[in-house]
Order: structure tokens, then C-alpha cells, then sequence
């Protein structure tokens, strides 16, 4: 029987319609392609979308290809690639308007990279983080300056998850084993192999007139232009947040992973990344927004929950949606997709709003997914 997506279009048409987004695309694949695609508002066929941290899963496949062909060790530390890393502190905290910095008492490893527990922070949501960058000057990732990276960590490695630039350097690692840089690496051995013939670093002037513009949620509801956006030039092929592309190219990107990696990973590489690799570490209760205008503060789903290769795991069958084992993440933008590899189906939903975690668009995403699983029944997975 065939995908039945008029539930999910006349969901999207009606975010629209109401005025809750001025643009959205989605799609839904599974391991044979895409099952429905439906752009609405200021989005169409064609639309490029910043993946913002959406970025980071893709970079970490790159990351996985190398530790397949023995090129790279999960339990390396990070300085034995880029001994620049050996050189950061832990920010401790301040002696009055003085950061407080000592040596970590661990060093990391390239997994703790690919699980947030290597001890890096974001300003956005960290508060040591946030203040040592007004006190010091320096700047922040979203600036396109590569010394933003080499800011202070703030937990020791293997003590907690913190989201952070963690994916910027696994990149640098690609980059620094591969001889290429992150984007040239993954046109030749993720974008090209699977199709995604939109997906760069470096959008041309042609891609830049088909991005969707960002808006901002004001008070009242209502979207308005926003004044934040990604930095038109990066010093670097930013890993954690820097990439461009349709929602089309991500559905690919999607299917490879539900498609036991496409070729361009082995099965059983997929099925170790979307593993547990956190525990005992618990992921927090709440991300606390430090900058309410990039994000909102995004509480913990209810049930068990976790963090494998690259992704956020989901440790429970939520009814009528995703299944125990699924990986998913999401975009600064309001940018979200989904791999249930048990039911073999993932969705992407793409729109270009901040701050993140906009209810609106969670609310539209909710019934994007609960739609998708009602034709899911419907739907033969392949064995």
C-alpha cells in the first residue's frame, strides 16, 4: 500500500495558514527512498535549509568511516590526533572577574566526542561558558573564527554530557586524518555516494537566493525577520553547525542510516553507533537556555534516554511514534529528523525559526511524526 501523506501535508499548509511558520518542508524515507516530501509557505521543491547542528551526525559518519578502515580509534585521546587539543583547560570558575582554569584531571577520547562528555560547552547554554567569553573577548563558534574552539573546557572529561563544540573538533580530526578539508571530504564519500547533490559548506550565490530566510519568534506569536543567522564566511568547515542543504538530501542522508549505512558505512558500524555509548553518565533534566533569543530551555523526554555515535537515542517505544533504539537530533533553526531503524522509517521536518525549541513548531513536528506512524501499519518495511 502506498504512503499516504495528505494528513501530513494538510498538517504543514496549516502551520502556514495560522501563521506559525512563514516556511517548512518535510520529508519521510525508508530504506528504499523517500515516501513524501511537502515544502509550505516561503519554502518549495528546491529550498536549502541551514542544518545548523543537524551537521554534526553527518560529520560523525565521516568520523566512523575512518575508525572502520583502522585509521582512527574510538578510545584514542583527542590530543594524539591534534595535540592543540592537550592544550585547553577546565574553567573552573572565577576569582572575582578572573577565570579560574586548571589542567584536566582526564584526557579525552574521540567517543567522549561523539557523546558530548568530552567536557566542551556551548556559551548558548552554559553560564561559566557565556561569562568567560564577555569577560575574555573571545569569540564565540557562531563567529566563523576557528579560535573560538580553543575556548576553556568546562566539566572533566567522562563526567557528564554537555552539549558543546565537541563535533567542530571531531572534524578537525577528519580533516587532519583524511588530508582534506571536512566539506571536500564528505562531497567525496557521504554527499556524492548517497545523492545529496545540494549538501555543502559553502553555498553558491545560486544556493544562497534559494535559502529560506530565518525568523523570529516575537512576544506576541508572531514571526518577524531575525537579526541571527550563520556567518556568511567560517574560517573553517564547521563539524558542529556549518553545513547547508534540502531536506531532500538529509532524507538521504536519513535512509542510509535506516538502509544499514547505504555503502558508505557497514551494517555493523551502524548498529554499534546507534548503541548506548554514555552510561553510567545520565543526560540532563533540563538544557537551560543562557541566550533566550537562540534557544528556549529544552526539558528531558520522560522515558529512558541516552546518547550513541553521533545521535540522541530514545530508550523506549513511545506509542503511536518512534521505537526503542531510534537516533535523532535536531537544528538550532527548528530543524529535527528522526531514524527508527526497528520500524524502518525516519522523517525530517525543516523550517528556519528561532529560538529553538519553538512550541509551535514542536507541536507541528509531534503531529508530523504521529502522522507518519499512522501509515506506518500501512507500510511493508523492507526485512
Amino acid at each position: 500500500m502506498a504512503f499516504n501523506g495528505s494528513a501530513i501535508a494538510a498538517l504543514l499548509d496549516g502551520a502556514v495558514a495560522k501563521g506559525a511558520l512563514h516556511g517548512v518542508s518535510a520529508v519521510v524515507v525508508d530504506r528504499n527512498g523517500q515516501l513524501f516530501h511537502h515544502a509550505a509557505g516561503e519554502a518549495s521543491e528546491r529550498t536549502l535549509f541551514r542544518n545548523a547542528s543537524m551537521t554534526k551526525a553527518v560529520a560523525t559518519t565521516a568520523a566512523l568511516q575512518l575508525v572502520e578502515q583502522g585509521r582512527l580509534s574510538l578510545d584514542a585521546t583527542v590530543e594524539s590526533v591534534l595535540p592543540e587539543f592537550g592544550e585547553l583547560s577546565v574553567l573552573d570558575g572565577f576569582d572575582g572577574d578572573t577565570p579560574r582554569l586548571r589542567p584536566p584531571a582526564s584526557k579525552a577520547t574521540v567517543r567522549q566526542l561523539m557523546t558530548h562528555s568530552a567536557g566542551l560547552g556551548y556559551f548558548f547554554l552554559n553560564e561559566k561558558l557565556l561569562r568567560y567569553h564577555a569577560l575574555t573577548g573571545e569569540p564565540n563558534p557562531l563567529s566563523g573564527l576557528k579560535r573560538s574552539l580553543s575556548v576553556p573546557m568546562v566539566n572533566d572529561p567522562g563526567t557528564a554530557w554537555e552539549y558543546g563544540v565537541n563535533t567542530d573538533w571531531l572534524g578537525l580530526v577528519v580533516e587532519k586524518l583524511s588530508g582534506q578539508s571536512l566539506g571536500s571530504y564528505l562531497r567525496q564519500f557521504v554527499y556524492a555516494p548517497l545523492g545529496m547533490v545540494d549538501s555543502t559548506f559553502a553555498p553558491s550565490a545560486e544556493q544562497r537566493e534559494r535559502l529560506l530566510r530565518v525568523m523570529q519568534r516575537q512576544g506576541d506569536g508572531k514571526l518577524a525577520p531575525s537579526a541571527l543567522d550563520l556567518p556568511p564566511t567560517s574560517e573553517w568547515d564547521a563539524a558542529g553547525h556549518g553545513s547547508y542543504g534540502t531536506v531532500q538530501d538529509y532524507g538521504r542522508f536519513v535512509q542510509a542510516w535506516l538502509n544499514d549505512g547505504a555503502g558508505i558505512l557497514q551494517p555493523a558500524t551502524v548498529q554499534m553507533a546507534l548503541q548506548d555509548h554514555l552510561s553510567p553518565i545520565q543526560l540532563p533534566a533540563l538544557l537551560k537556555s543562557t541566550m533566550p533569543e537562540l534557544s528556549n530551555d529544552v526539558p528531558s523526554l520522560p522515558v529512558p534516554q541516552s546518547w550513541g555515535l553521533g545521535f540522541h537515542l530514545t530508550q523506549a517505544d513511545l506509542p503511536g511514534m518512534r521505537s526503542k533504539g531510534t537516533g535523532d537530533w535536531a537544528g538550532v533553526f527548528n530543524s529535527y529528523y528522526w531514524i527508527d531503524r526497528s520500524k524502518g522509517i525516519g522523517g525530517v521536518l525543516m523550517t528556519q525559526v528561532l529560538p529553538f525549541f519553538d512550541m509551535p513548531v514542536v507541536e507541528t513536528l509531534i503531529g508530523f511524526e504521529m502522522a507518519v506512524y499512522q501509515q506506518v501499519g500501512a507500510v511493508v518495511p523492507a526485512a
